[in-house]
């Protein structure tokens, strides 16, 4: 407490480098991270009470003191305590073991090794005992172990380079540079050890792109930036070595700044049970204050006569404390109409469905053997309710790797593979791929399948020279070799990356830079480029230009860029490739493909010496430097001529398109919040068709101010709703009316919209007076892209989503940045992706493919809330029909108090004679109709299979489903490894009743089915009534049916019947045998241990009931067993077997011609389906698969570019490069491999089928 106090006043940082006692003194953090919730200290006092927030624990609590006072308890304490301290115990062991994995999970990260500068000396210390000030080495691929300042590094001018991937899910390399002052210390330690410069910073906050400080050093003053600063979670690259000094250790850190706090998760059925409970209670209250008020009454009336016989004394005459006394023992025995048992057996089905989980073999990743994980237990039923998923884009859908795919040159599209019709067709593992061996210095990764592009350029054609000639020129890679002597390319962006390989391969290698030269070897050739002017890329001008002077002193401007763009830059005697080339574009962005633009500039000796005399001139200015700049990049970006295009494959992730329209048809709405670019961003979600052509319009918020962010939401609501609807009609709403208002527009908004918005955008639409209506747009938009967000804002917007909405959500991610989102939503999901486990040990559930959550929420989700709820209605059903029957039997015992039962059997009710049957169907259940599984059978069937003992042929099995057998029943388990677990062996089919669902594969075909559960249709306030109603009248039935029956009645050998204990086990076996009827009857699936379950549940109830009643125990136990004899005796009376089968009828066929009705009358979309599979099942038709949805070829273009500003002015600066021999002067020079080139090797190679592949294989335009 004292920790948080200290940092919640912090309002700036003061450090001493290499002085451990002058910084303790202001108490900072050290570097150890808690991500656990309890210590070995505070786990029981916490724990307990995060237990006993649930009413339902402390309820059964306050029970328990009731029962501890003799006077008003009727049941023995032991009843309730067990259970309780069970079900205490249960939960406890299963949070101390999250915990636990949480602690190793921070001993593992805090127990890593770090070189800290200690003495003059490099020292191993564990990253928890790194202090603020200390001095630390990283190597390259290491982890940064704090927020750090750089000091020095092994690149040129105190660079490095670092990977991001943790903090803002980018791949692409950043740099960050040490001030010039301290880069001269290089990794000299006695020079490192004697710097004591003293840094005055910020305090920590969550700003990732932001950090403002002072560094104090030899009486100067030297400014600090973000740019210097290396934070932890980032991966040192491409650098041999670095120091930095520790400026935020531990929880200061930015990352775990935007870590978020671990939440306690509870489901909304966990909610509704509190309510629930809290109603029942009162309702308990109510019958308790009828029951106390009777006995009053009956006390003043007619106890008088009776007291004789209950030994009462003179001073406890009064019928009012007679009556308050009452209301305490029927609270008492009232309670179990929701008893502790409940909580053990929703526990215990929970666990079931997360081994279902963890066992489903469909959501085995083979790749990396990763299965399926549940890594909580407590919010499976939640999965079948999810509204909003939210899910980061780097790693989630898209696989990390950027491929060079297509492109179109001079009007000829490349990349293509085209049979011997010369149609376009799909590339297949047949198609042999283009053959780079004869390239020494080919990538051999890279892998292109259109023959015609290496033939172009064994053949000469100036244009693909051109065009690899610019990828090899106009880009920020930097080169060099490995110890094996392999060149290895350094990229600060994915896609340079990939188009700088793509040249490589070709033939036109990029080998080498300095801040003037750029030399590229050109078919085996090396040539020397004169580097005269770097036109850097920047988010305005979206493209990047490089102007070169070649060896035979031609001046040539290389830009790319996106199309449009670039396409306002060419000179207008393009217009006919351009046209061809835009078609092109159209294509590839149809095919979701990131798009560049590619063209080129000659230009005069003169006129470039004036220009750049200018851009001189420019860069010395001190006002609107950089207005004049981008003015002067414009005039000289002009009149060019195009060359063509290239088109680059960010691989999604196997599957992401198909779950992606899946979900969206269940009505699941995705958000995309990524850190990646604007551009990169909506690539992708046109990739993944969440945006489409077809959509009636695309917002994109991108003020830099909150009154520019209200003006942009304001003018997209106005398009959205039309200018009739603008705040309400000018009256006053409250919240809730609003809320409802926007529901039913969102009902009426008709055509797709689509919102993007950006981070600083965000942050401003994030503030009070802004957020309803960037929440409102958002909510009736089908698809919402948030970029350049930081973790926190991530879950910022979660936390809006969930709160203001009242909406189940779902996270999903793969790196640190996401961790905050995890915790945030009802359900985080992590996949075990290449960014870490950070995301995966903060989530709730996890796997390997984005293509996963469609089968864990369309299937194990639904199923979990259908069979949750299911559960639910069945348990409070019995419990209601088994404990008001004391209701009814007060008004018939002189509202005594007495339980109308055997104590035993109310103790064993639900432990013993009806706990198993209920959680076999709970854990269990499975559907009969679909695929992969047997037709439904109908409730006339059944009960002709039981009336009339006929005949009957179970349906045969639907095509398209892998299925294990059991004479001729089909058993859908068999996909999973449950099946092979417990045995699964079908015996019989279940009769159906209203809740009977749909098969796996059913549920992944039918996305529509998933919509209960977002309604909160199977179990809610309505269907609890419903059971409750259905509860008092099977009370009804059992208590006055035996009553009515038992009034002057004799037995079979003359003698009186009608006694209390006859009349109990009467009612004890007529309710054990309709529950279990009932049970039968709303069992959708049955295998062998639903049968062993039910029926051996009612042969135990026969014999403990024999033995509780038999001689022995009564003679080992006379007070506990007085019912001695009472079951032999009264179970071999015909007439009282008479009364029990009366009973269970009368109970269970009005509920049977109501569900029948149901059916007919109202039929749900599941009942719906079946009928429609019944119907086609003769034919067996092959199942068609969802055709593969594209963008119409309207013009879009498909430009996103992972690049940062910046790079091109450290190229010319020399400050990345180390120093090398002299370049080369000559301006051309030849390098030959074996007196050849490898490009004339190639052509004597394949001289024999030149001619004839250009005679066939030509393009015409």
């Amino acid at each position: 407490m004292f920790c948080s106090e200290k940092k919640s006043l912090e309002v700036e940082r003061i450090v001493k480098a290499n002085d451990r006692e002058y910084n303790e003194k202001f108490q900072y953090a050290d570097n150890r991270i808690h991500t656990s919730k309890y210590s070995i200290l505070t786990f029981l006092p916490i724990n307990l009470f995060e237990q006993f927030q649930k009413v339902a624990n402390a309820y059964f609590l306050f029970l328990l003191l009731l029962q501890l006072i003799p006077e008003i308890s009727s049941l023995t304490w032991f009843t309730t305590i067990v259970p309780l301290v069970l079900v205490i115990t249960m939960t406890a062991v299963k949070d101390a073991t999250d915990d636990y994995f949480r602690h190793k999970s921070d001993n593992q990260v805090n127990n890593r090794l770090s070189e800290v500068l200690l003495d003059s000396k490099l020292q191993n210390e564990k990253w928890m005992n790194v202090k603020v000030g200390d001095i630390i080495k990283l190597e390259n691929n290491q982890f940064v172990a704090a927020d750090l300042l750089l000091l020095s590094s092994s690149e040129p001018h105190g660079l490095c380079y670092i990977e991001t991937a943790e903090l803002d899910g980018e791949t692409n390399l950043k740099v960050r540079h040490a001030l010039s002052v301290t880069s001269e210390l290089g990794a000299d330690f006695s020079r490192l050890a004697k710097f004591d410069g003293i840094v005055v910073c910020e305090a920590p906050n969550n700003k990732l792109d932001k950090f403002t400080g002072v560094l104090s050093w030899k009486d100067s003053k030297h400014s600090l930036n973000n740019e210097n600063i290396i934070l932890r979670g980032c991966i040192l690259r491409n650098t041999s070595w670095c120091f930095g000094m520790v400026i935020f250790a531990g929880p200061d850190t930015k990352l775990m700044q935007n870590s978020g706090k671990t939440k306690f998760k509870r489901t909304s059925i966990d909610r509704l049970m509190n309510t629930l409970v809290l109603w029942i209670f009162g309702f308990l209250v109510c019958l308790g204050i009828i029951l106390a008020i009777g006995n009053s009454i009956w006390e003043n009336q007619v106890g008088d006569q009776f007291r004789t016989f209950l030994f009462w004394n003179e001073g406890k005459k009064n019928s009012l404390f007679s009556g308050f006394l009452t209301f305490w023992s029927y609270i008492i025995i009232l309670n179990t109409v929701v008893p502790i048992s409940l909580y053990v057996s929703m526990e215990v089905i929970r666990l079931g469905h997360s081994y279902f989980i963890n066992w489903d073999r469909k959501m085995y990743y083979s790749g990396k053997s990763t299965p399926a994980e549940a890594r909580t237990t407590t919010l499976n039923e939640e999965l079948g309710q999810i509204e909003y998923v939210f899910s980061d884009k780097t790693g989630t859908l898209t696989q990390n790797i950027m491929t060079f795919k297509k492109c179109s040159i001079n009007g000829k599209i490349y990349g293509e593979v085209r049979d011997d019709m010369g149609q376009k067709t799909d590339i297949t593992k047949k198609n042999e791929p283009v053959d780079f061996s004869v390239n020494p210095q080919a990538d051999r990764t890279f892998q292109f399948f259109d023959h015609r592009l290496m033939e172009s350029v064994k053949l000469g054609d100036s244009k693909v020279y051109e065009f690899l000639r610019l990828l090899a020129l106009c880009h920020t890679v930097m080169s060099e070799e490995n110890s094996a002597g392999q060149l290895i390319y350094q990229v600060q962006s994915p896609d340079e990356g990939a188009l700088v390989t793509a040249a490589r391969n070709f033939g036109f290698i990029f080998k080498s830079r300095t801040p003037e030269t750029i030399t590229v070897e050109e078919l085996g050739t090396l040539v020397t480029y004169q580097l005269l002017a770097f036109l850097d890329f920047n988010n305005i001008r979206k493209r990047m230009s490089v102007i070169v002077r070649n060896p035979e002193g031609q001046i040539k401007l290389y830009s790319k860029g996106a199309d449009t763009i670039l396409f306002e830059k060419l000179h207008p005697s393009n217009e006919d490739l351009l046209t061809l080339t835009t078609d092109h574009l159209s294509e590839f962005a149809g095919e979701g493909l990131r798009t560049l633009a590619i063209a080129y500039r000659d230009l005069d000796d003169k006129y470039f010496k004036e220009w750049h005399q200018m851009l001189e001139d420019a860069n010395a200015l001190m006002d609107e430097r950089d207005e004049r700049i981008a003015g002067l990049y414009e005039e000289i970006e002009r009149d060019l001529m195009l060359l063509g295009a290239t088109a680059v494959e960010d691989k999604l992730q196997e599957g992401v398109i198909e779950t992606i329209t899946s979900l969206s048809l269940a009505n699941i709405k995705i958000w995309v919040l990524t850190g990646d670019k604007q551009e990169t961003a909506i690539n992708i979600g046109y990739a993944c068709n969440m945006l489409t052509d077809d959509m009636n319009d695309v917002f994109i918020i991108a003020g830099n101010t909150a009154v520019e962010v209200r003006e942009e939401l304001r003018k997209a609501k106005e398009n959205l709703f039309g200018q009739n609807r603008s705040s309400s009609n000018g009256h006053v709403v409250f919240e809730k009316q609003q809320l409802e208002l926007d529901s039913v527009v969102e009902e009426t908004i008709t055509g797709d919209y689509a919102l993007v918005i950006n981070g600083h955008s965000l942050a401003h639409a994030l503030e009070s007076d802004v957020k309803n209506d960037l929440l409102e747009l958002a909510c009736m938009c089908k698809t919402v892209v948030c970029c350049r967000v930081t973790p926190l804002q991530k879950a910022q917007v979660v936390e809006l989503v969930k709160n203001c909405r009242n909406a189940v959500t779902l996270a999903i991610g793969d790196g640190a940045n996401d961790v905050s989102m995890i915790k945030s939503a009802h359900i985080g999901v992590g996949i075990s992706g290449q960014e870490g486990l950070q995301a995966v040990l903060a989530s709730d559930y996890s796997f390997a493919q984005f293509r996963y959550l469609q089968r864990l929420l369309l299937v194990h989700g639904r199923w979990s809330y259908f069979r949750m709820c299911k559960f639910l209605c069945y348990f409070f059903y019995k419990n209601f029909a088994f404990t008001l029957v004391h209701f009814w039997f007060g008004f018939f015992c002189g509202f005594s108090a007495q339980t109308v039962y055997d104590q035993w059997f109310i103790t064993l009710f639900n432990i013993v004679y009806t706990s198993l049957p209920v959680l076999a169907m709970g854990i269990f259940d499975q559907p009969l109709t679909g695929r992969g599984s047997t037709s439904n059978i109908s409730q006339w069937d059944f009960l002709k299979r039981i009336c009339q003992c006929s005949s009957w042929d179970p349906i045969q099995q639907v095509q398209g489903h892998p299925t294990s057998r059991k004479g001729n029943l089909v058993c859908p388990l068999s996909s999973c490894l449950c099946c092979f677990f417990f045995g699964c062996f079908c015996s019989t089919p279940g009769p159906p009743v209203s809740s009977v669902d749909v098969s796996d594969q059913s549920s992944m075909d039918y996305p529509q089915l998933y919509e209960p559960g977002q309604l909160n249709l199977l179990f809610n306030k309505r269907k609890f009534f419903i059971c409750m109603a259905h509860g008092i009248y099977t009370s009804l039935a059992l208590f006055f049916i035996p009553y009515g029956a038992f009034h002057n009645v004799a037995g079979e050998d003359g003698q009186h019947i009608a006694d209390y204990q006859s009349f109990a086990v009467t009612m004890a076996t007529s309710l054990v045998i309709v529950v279990s009827v009932q049970i039968a009857l709303d069992t959708s699936y049955w295998t062998v241990i639903n049968h062993v379950f039910i029926w051996g549940s009612v042969a135990t109830y026969f014999s403990i009931l024999f033995t509780m009643h038999s001689n022995g125990i009564f003679g080992m136990f006379p007070n506990q067993f007085p019912f001695v004899g009472n079951a032999r005796h009264s179970l071999t009376q015909k007439c009282i077997w008479l009364v029990i089968l009366l009973t269970t009828v009368a109970s269970v066929v009005p509920v049977v011609v109501l569900r029948f009705l149901k059916m007919d009358l109202c039929p749900t979309l599941s009942d719906r389906i079946r009928q429609r599979q019944k119907a086609q099942k003769k034919a067996r038709p092959l199942r068609s698969r969802r055709p593969q949805t594209r963008r119409s070829s309207s013009r879009r273009s498909g430009y996103a570019f992972a690049h940062q500003e910046g790079y091109g002015e450290l190229i010319t600066s020399g400050k990345n490069m180390r120093a090398k021999n002299p370049p080369l002067t000559s301006g051309l020079e030849k390098t030959l491999y074996n007196s050849t080139s490898w490009i004339e090797n190639f052509c004597k190679k394949t001289t024999d089928t030149v001619s004839s592949f250009s005679q066939d294989k030509t393009v015409k335009l």
